[in-house]
């Protein structure tokens, strides 16, 4: 690829980021003023505003009716976490992880909790573990989508039924994206910053009646901070799910998190932002099927990701160089990108292999989507002619 002419036509946003991600069409700080600012989160208009967001929240996605929802600290990290530390120890645990965050939650289950009878399963980035060897009597911990590998599970099905264990699913970067199968799972969490293109900090928490009873049945023999507790006196802190929060929220980033989710209907609810998502994809699924320089890094599209869409570059120049000339080729892309306010934060994720990673989540434009990768090869090329004259 030569004589790449430069494109005549920028994405209107340009960002690409896989989180915070670009804030949804139509944004603009003057529609805040409505925020609660200056009150006190325990005001009534403050608490009001925190319970409609659990409230639309359930609704939108469908959450089951006896399913309760919460707002808590620490943004989704801080939701699995505050889950790990509270429920995890009762039963032997299975963990798998095929991404970064994933194995986070490795780490954290044999490094920091040391649990007992703690199995991991991985993968290689761009596959998934064997989801076969899950243990029908143990504790399960998974991400529903790979932020930073591009690969989701397809389905719930190798869960199978069992009311003596819980199942925590991170979900972040697939809620409003895809389609979660909520009854196979007891813990469920997301964060603002992805498919809606909110804000930071916050975490939504999602927990089944037989989470709940976890809770109240099961008490850790380790020391809980304030921000993982959920329980008063050996029951569940209803308060937490009517609008009663841990710590001070951000009412700015409540009421952004509130304006998102009128967008979010206005598009028909979560499946007009999985709508969005696939378009998406599917430009840049046309994009890599004509283009010779880049390839998708999940190589089976069943289980490809639609909102964090990640590439390995194939091309033997760039391919055959070790991995630190690749990635210094990857942020000179970028860096030739940004300066045509072109595309910004679309290099991959630092501890996967290197290649780009391009956010495609519900406030992401697919007709940026579109317009970006005329722009990918244009930088390539660019970079291609400096390497060969290096």
């Amino acid at each position: 690829m030569t004589n790449v002419a430069k494109p005549g036509v920028l994405p209107a946003c340009p960002h690409f980021s896989s989180g915070p991600t670009a804030k949804r069409p139509g944004f603009s700080l003057e529609k805040l003023e409505t925020a609660a600012l200056g009150r006190s989160h325990r005001s009534a208009d403050a608490k009001k505003k925190l319970k409609a967001a659990i409230d639309r929240s359930k609704a939108i996605l469908g959450i089951p009716d006896d399913y309760r929802v919460a707002i808590v600290p620490a943004s989704d990290t801080g939701a699995v976490e505050m889950c790990m530390w509270s429920m995890l120890g009762a039963k032997p645990v299975d963990v798998f992880a095929w991404e970064s965050f994933g194995q986070d939650w490795v780490t954290d289950a044999t490094k920091q909790l040391k649990l007992p009878e703690c199995e991991t399963y991985g993968a290689d980035y761009g596959e998934l573990p064997d989801f076969s060897k899950a243990r029908d009597d143990a504790d399960i911990i998974f991400t529903w989508n790979g932020t930073t590998s591009g690969v989701r599970v397809p389905n719930a099905d190798w869960i199978k039924p069992n009311p003596d264990r819980v199942v925590i699913c991170d979900a972040t970067s697939a809620a409003f994206a895809q389609d979660i199968e909520w009854a196979k799972l007891d813990v469920v969490t997301y964060s603002w910053q992805k498919c809606l293109g909110g804000e930071a900090a916050h975490g939504m928490l999602i927990l089944s009646p037989n989470a709940v009873r976890r809770l109240e049945t099961y008490t850790p023999d380790r020391a809980l901070p304030k921000l993982f507790r959920m329980t008063k006196g050996g029951k569940l802190n209803e308060d937490l799910f009517a609008g009663a929060t841990i710590n001070t929220p951000s009412m700015l980033c409540v009421e952004d998190y509130l304006q998102a989710l009128d967008w979010c209907e206005g598009l028909g609810g979560w499946k007009g932002m999985k709508a969005r998502s696939d378009e998406s994809l599917a430009h840049l699924t046309d994009w890599v099927a004509k283009t010779d320089w880049v390839d998708f890094l999940c190589p089976d599209a069943d289980v490809r990701s639609n909102t964090g869409v990640t590439f390995k570059i194939v091309d033997p120049r760039v391919a055959g160089l070790d991995e630190d000339a690749q990635r210094a080729f990857v942020k000179a892309m970028m860096k030739r990108l940004e300066a045509e306010n072109a595309c910004f934060d679309a290099a991959g994720y630092a501890k996967a292999p290197p290649g780009l990673r391009i956010w495609c989540g519900g406030s992401v434009e697919p007709s940026d989507v579109a317009k970006l990768t005329p722009w990918l090869d244009w930088a390539f090329a660019q970079e291609a002619v400096a390497l060969q004259a290096a």
